[in-house]
């Protein structure tokens, strides 16, 4: 006979792993490991993610439906599977109520075998206002409940491409980047309509992209902190004021290619960047058309780190 204290392991085991959705149910356990280079991958729904190069990726933040079949392929490829956080900023002034919101999460993320969340907020904040310390405290107190219930979870922050107050985002950057464990730089849709006249352009410029990068870096935060989000969907403007005929107008379309990416991953790699990501991974064409194959190859083939 066992002893009993093996018994009662064995009995904790199969309750952890009784409801695991997986064929093996090793496969519902949290990622431990920890990647020297990040590959952090947005997916908002679908099936595309059978299609994706699993041999980079280790975050997926899911933004769609959840979906178990992709946590247990996630999981067998070592990636971490995480929640999408977003609450009203108006709310988590009161401590209760952020306590209350990081223990729902945490329910979540438990009960669907998840390794962490992505905290994706990008509401206006004053600088005077208590909701700029109650962001932070929100990080804090939403990285360390998870760190302590989920082993080798993993708690990160999207920022916008600037910490330059865009779209009037005035947020405790140094100290929300010290709260989690790496911020998301969402370096895309850098024409802000707030402070600039929506024209046809580049929705992530290189120079204008890497100087948002200096700027946090020029704050103290260390590159091991910082993603590099790039776009992987661009946008088409019709030209007003000029027609072809009266049948159609001229366009201008601006999107990130295999070149342009490639130019940032060069950054990453000169400055010491935590990783690269994209929003998001569902907008590439994974049909199987021979081009549309090729290209979908390029385009991850240069989120790769050039050594």
């Amino acid at each position: 006979m066992l002893p009993l204290r093996l018994l009662a392991l064995l009995a904790l085991f199969l309750a952890v792993w009784a409801d695991c959705p997986c064929q093996e149910p090793a496969l519902c356990g949290p990622i431990l490991h920890r990647p020297d280079f990040e590959v952090f991958v947005f997916d908002v729904g679908q099936k595309t993610w059978k299609s994706y190069d699993w041999s980079q990726i280790t975050t997926v933040a899911v933004f769609g439906k959840y979906d178990s079949e992709l946590m247990c392929y996630a999981h067998s490829k070592g990636a971490r599977v995480v929640l999408k956080g977003d609450v009203p900023l108006k709310d988590i002034i009161d401590p209760s109520f952020r306590a209350s919101w990081i223990a729902q999460k945490l329910h979540l993320a438990k009960t669907q075998y998840m390794d962490g969340i992505n905290i994706d907020i990008e509401q206006e904040v004053n600088c005077s206002s208590p909701e700029y310390n109650a962001l932070t405290a929100l990080v804090k107190e939403t990285t360390e409940s998870f760190h302590h219930e989920i082993e080798g979870s993993q708690v990160t922050f999207d920022v916008a491409w600037s910490p330059k107050n865009i779209d009037r985002r005035c947020y405790n950057y140094t100290g929300i980047a010290d709260a989690c464990d790496f911020l998301f730089v969402m370096s895309y849709d850098e024409q802000s309509q707030v402070w600039s006249e929506c024209i046809a352009a580049a929705n992530a410029p290189y120079n204008q992209t890497l100087s948002g990068y200096n700027d946090y870096i020029k704050m103290g935060i260390s590159p091991k902190k910082l993603v590099m989000g790039v776009p992987w969907y661009g946008y088409d403007y019709p030209c007003l004021n000029l027609s072809e005929d009266s049948a159609g107008r001229f366009h201008q379309v601006w999107y990130d290619n295999p070149q342009s990416i490639s130019l940032k991953a060069a950054y990453i790699q000169n400055y010491g960047l935590r990783g690269i990501g994209m929003w998001n991974a569902n907008c590439l064409d994974y049909s199987g058309d021979a081009e549309a194959k090729q290209q979908t190859e390029e385009m991850w083939e240069a989120l790769k780190p050039k050594l």
